[in-house]
């Protein structure tokens, strides 16, 4: 603790807390926009990465696409910027909600299936690599979720807002098809495939509501 506060002193910087103590600083609503962006845009390369490698490691000089449909498939997502920007804030913000909790426990069975298997070189860096984009999904989420009860109390959110499970729809052969854990490479390519494109949307979803919640602010 007295090592921690010493740093604080030496950057200058009150640290951060969450029930506005004394000597600490209470983030704006802008700053929360700001961590869970860097956090997505920093999430999204990671899996792109991931992808890009696995393609050249097991699947060089083939372009595939998905075998199946990805298991998000049954949340409604706007396709593009303008349709995203025509959803009111409280929509967007469950539709960031809904893909950041459906992706918990796909990526949790890959990362154990990819750490079965140390044979291969690449098993090693892409189950250190599934289990930083695992972690990095459900601090997203909680992040998200504490953003949206900032939004709340600023009044910019209505009080409709809640998370739903994603069992309740993604079909639930899908979901009992992940928890099994009985992941081929082809299962892989497909996981990482529609993870590379579900990251992609949080991100562009959290900028569009970053701009139609805080218009001005890098818009």
């Amino acid at each position: 603790m007295l090592v921690y506060m010493e740093l604080s002193m030496r950057a200058g910087t009150a640290p951060i807390c969450p029930y506005g103590q004394a000597g600490c600083h209470v983030p704006t609503l802008a700053d929360l926009f700001d961590r869970v962006i860097q956090q997505s845009s920093r999430m999204h390369g990671i899996s792109s990465d991931l992808h890009s490698q696995f393609e050249q490691y097991f699947l060089p000089s083939k372009n595939l696409i998905g075998k199946r449909k990805c298991h998000t498939y049954g949340i409604l997502t706007p396709d593009d910027k303008e349709n995203a920007q025509r959803l009111g804030r409280e929509q967007l913000t469950e539709v960031i909600l809904r893909l950041l909790g459906a992706w918990g426990d796909p990526l949790s069975q890959f990362y154990q299936s990819m750490s079965r298997d140390q044979n291969q070189d690449f098993n090693h860096y892409s189950s250190n690599k599934a289990m930083e984009i695992s972690d990095m999904v459900h601090e997203l989420r909680d992040g998200v979720a504490k953003m949206a009860e900032k939004m709340k109390l600023s009044g910019v959110l209505d009080n409709t807002v809640s998370y739903v499970s994603p069992e309740s729809f993604v079909p639930f052969s899908t979901v009992s098809y992940y928890k099994r854990g009985e992941l081929n490479p082809m299962d892989h390519h497909d996981l990482l495939h529609c993870f590379r494109r579900d990251s992609n949307k949080v991100k562009n979803y959290l900028r569009i509501l970053k701009c139609t919640t805080l218009p001005g602010l890098d818009c």
